[in-house]
């Protein structure tokens, strides 16, 4: 099978009516896209990207740019998991590249990476957002195919994410572990053996309400959820969870997203309308 070398990139602008649209739009296998969908009540474009192929092989390298435009507003996401399967030899890598203007807002929801044995990925995540720009950012990770005793049996992964704000660098991230190590942070952390990660960055201009629904994510921790959440050096948070298995981590995204949405009313915008 011949190495795919997928290309995505797509800008969000308003029409005149105030609509969000896609003013430019251009992929190539393995990215396909859905027809998008705008959200009346959210106020935002719903866009799903598909791969329709078996999943991520070695030699494949993935780019994506994704560029908000003033007064646009954008949720990207995908229907299913990105499996990234076993490699004899050579690696995969996913370059994604976000921007997004002041007025404009982004949503990257993902469904979860799941690395399988022996396979080899790095990702790397570069985010751009203008002063009044709004931006969530969620990344989440399973720790492989549980039921076939794949968990933790990946060779190398590599996850980087760099947010600037403004042209300041407000968060720096490179996460490079082998499964092995990753599990026994897991099992040190008491999340068991099917533990998976999420990683979110919310980008947006503090208030002072901000304490209202930054005390309701700190409720969400229990119950086979850890929650941990942490201001940036100025415009925004990290918020780390680590869930005790994969349907535990969607509902504590949805829980994440549905506390968000008190503050930030775009995230109301269901991602599984299409």
């Amino acid at each position: 099978m011949a190495d795919f070398s997928g290309h995505l990139s797509l800008r969000a602008a308003t029409r005149a009516d105030g609509r969000t649209v896609l003013a430019r739009q251009s992929f190539r296998a393995p990215y396909h896209l859905s027809k998008p969908y705008w959200d009346m009540d959210a106020k935002t474009l719903l866009v799903q990207v598909v791969n329709p192929t078996a999943g991520i092989l070695s030699g494949d390298r993935l780019e994506s740019d994704i560029d908000v435009r003033k007064g646009a507003a954008l949720l990207v996401t995908t229907p299913s998991a990105s499996r990234v399967f076993k490699m004899k030899s050579g690696t995969a890598e996913c370059r994604q590249h976000f921007t997004v203007a002041a007025g404009g807002w982004l949503e990257v929801m993902p469904e979860p990476l799941v690395p399988h044995r022996g396979c080899r990925y790095r990702q790397s995540t570069r985010i751009e957002v203008e002063p009044g720009g709004e931006l969530f950012f969620a990344d989440l990770l399973m720790p492989g195919r549980v039921a076939h005793g794949e968990a933790w049996a990946w060779e190398k992964l590599c996850l980087e994410i760099d947010v600037r704000l403004g042209g300041e660098l407000v968060l720096r991230e490179r996460f490079e572990q082998t499964g092995a190590e990753l599990q026994a942070l897991a099992e040190l952390a008491g999340s068991g053996p099917a533990a998976c990660f999420g990683n979110a960055v919310l980008i947006a201009a503090e208030t002072d309400a901000d304490q209202a629904w930054r005390d309701a994510v700190a409720a969400l921790h229990g119950d086979g959820l850890w929650v941990g959440m942490s201001p940036l050096r100025r415009g925004g948070w990290s918020i780390k969870f680590v869930a005790s298995d994969g349907m535990r981590l969607r509902s504590g995204l949805r829980a994440l997203r549905q506390v968000l949405s008190m503050r930030f009313p775009r995230l109301t915008c269901d991602p599984r309308k299409l």
